[in-house]
């Protein structure tokens, strides 16, 4: 039996249904001294699958999407900036091309309900910030989209978790009807790598 370690987690929502003792999980461990914990919360096993944790994958995710056009959306896009501000605002990517510009907010998605997908597992003010963000950008006349992956195989379609924060689901409808693209896909994942699965349909409930 291994000793016990601590390992950081940047993932900020509630992890709902995957936070039980016993589970098996799968850390990543980095060799940057100046780091206070060296290990990292990559993985939590239920049930069945693997479900990815880690909330900088998506945006990782994306880039690499991107980068091997496996999104059609994006296919036409030349740049990839990360981190794009526009006036007060810091989205998460934003893509350049011949015809303009494409603003895009990722999420990292765990929770998975009768096979479908929800966003987000806790409240968050933070994300309905993102649309309100991403609806002003669009009246505007910009292009916007959300990149929603979903770190875990077992499901067949995603929808906003209007049963945890309404506030959200209001929004991400508003948005989706201001023309916000939502881009949403499964993964496959093992001990050993995660790739980019099926697009997923959205279901509105």
């Amino acid at each position: 039996m291994g000793k016990p370690v601590a390992a950081h987690t940047n993932n900020s929502g509630s992890m709902l249904g995957l936070l039980r003792s016993g589970r098996e999980i799968l850390l990543s461990r980095s060799n940057n001294p100046r780091r206070k914990l060296p290990y990292t919360l990559e993985l939590v096993r239920e049930q069945d699958c693997w479900v990815g944790v880690n909330t900088l994958t998506p945006n990782r995710m994306l880039r690499l999407a991107w980068k091997n056009m496996l999104i059609p959306e994006l296919e036409d896009y030349e740049r990839f900036r990360a981190e794009a501000r526009i006036g007060q605002s810091r989205l998460d990517a934003c893509l350049e091309g011949p015809d303009g510009r494409m603003w895009i907010e990722a999420k990292s998605v765990t929770l998975v309900e009768d096979e479908r997908a929800c966003f987000p597992d806790a409240v968050s003010i933070r994300a309905s910030k993102h649309m309100q963000e991403l609806i002003g950008l669009s009246r505007l006349g910009h292009r916007v989209a959300c990149f929603c992956l979903v770190q875990r195989p077992d499901c067949k379609c995603f929808g906003p978790a209007d049963f945890i924060d309404p506030d959200f689901a209001a929004l991400f409808r508003t948005a989706a009807d201001c023309g916000m693209e939502i881009l949403a896909y499964k993964t496959i994942i093992d001990e050993t790598s995660i790739t980019l699965g099926k697009r997923l349909p959205v279901f509105w409930g």
